[in-house]
Parts: C-alpha cells; structure tokens; sequence
C-alpha cells in the first residue's frame, strides 16, 4: 500500500488485508510501538520521526525482515509504509528473492495535498500522534516527494504492476475500489 502520508494507507491496508486473509505488515505501527515500549530502535527513531524524517533503512529492514520471518507471513503479506526509499525497494526485492517471492501490486492512493492536511490534523486531535502535526506534514511531504515517489518509478521500471486508486470518498468505497483493482489482476496476491 502506497501513498502520502494522510492518504489512508493504514486504513485500507488493514481493511484489504482481513479480506486477502494475509497479515498487515505496518512499518510505522510497528515503529511507534518500538517508540512507545522505549526499546533501543524506538530511542534512536523518535527523534526522527517526531521531525518528520525517515528513520535509517538498516532499523527499518531489520524490524520487516524478522515480521516476515513469522510463521503467519508464509503465504504473502500486505506492506504499509514499507518500502519508503529504493534502496529500501531494492533491499526488500533482494529478501523477497530469497524467498522466491516478489512484490505482486503496488496499490497508489491518489489524496489531494489539502484533503491530507485535514486528515493529518483530525487524526492528531483523535489518536494524538506527535508527527501529526501541519509543519510535521509539511516537512513529511518533502521526504515523500524526494524519497518515497521514486518507489513507484522503481517498481514500474522492474515491471510490477501499479495501480492508482482515488483515495477520497467513504472509506468502503476506497476498499472496494481496491478489491476490484486487485480481482482484475493475472498476477499472484503475494506479497504487495
């Protein structure tokens, strides 16, 4: 599942995966839960996150690594805020391989930038998130377009399939939107 942040990614990606019967393999839940229980990774990414930075891929690739690695991953999961550089692309390609796996569907949710703002700043006032913030947004959208839009040029480069969803509207209708995209694809569910 990829997309800015405020997009929607967490929202649908763990709606799609009950339905794809796969695990939800969120990368930021995953890292504010390392944040909340103080552990040594969640010291070192607070302070990033908290500016809206990218924490460094090796924390990053270590922490997917051993989620894949679990017994309920074996037939395909549904990343969420993972991979968010190329290098993190090409990593996560290079662990897949190993597996005899692939990168299946890129789901791309399309959310104008001031309908994120809005979300971003409702979801601070209902979860309390210290990144949700209008600078931290701000400043994540610059990490987004300089680091993360790439992804997709790597994935369309590598040939996988992309496929843009309009992620404005109810929430059912964006999950159904994309159970469509993904019931009209020749390729394995896998891992997407």
């Amino acid at each position: 599942m990829f997309g800015p942040p405020g997009s929607g990614k967490g929202t649908q990606a763990s709606r799609v995966a009950v339905q794809l019967g796969v695990p939800h393999v969120a990368a930021g839940d995953m890292l504010r839960s390392e944040v909340a229980r103080g552990t040594a990774l969640g010291r070192e990414a607070k302070p990033i996150m908290d500016s809206g930075g990218l924490v460094p891929d090796d924390l990053v690739v270590r922490m997917i690594d051993g989620r894949l690695n679990e017994p309920d991953a074996r037939l395909g999961v549904l990343l969420d805020g993972f991979p968010r550089t190329v290098p993190q692309a090409i990593t996560l390609d290079k662990m897949l391989g190993g597996r005899k796996e692939m990168v299946a569907n890129v789901i791309s949710l399309e959310v104008p930038e001031q309908e994120l703002k809005t979300r971003i700043l409702k979801r601070a006032t209902i979860e309390g998130r210290s990144d949700d913030t209008a600078e931290g947004l701000a400043q994540r959208l610059v990490v987004y377009r300089q680091d993360t839009a790439p992804v997709l040029e790597h994935y369309r480069a590598e040939g996988r399939r992309i496929v843009a969803i309009d992620g404005v509207g109810d929430i059912d209708a964006i999950t159904e939107r994309i159970m469509k995209s993904l019931q009209h694809n020749d390729a394995p569910v896998g891992s997407a």
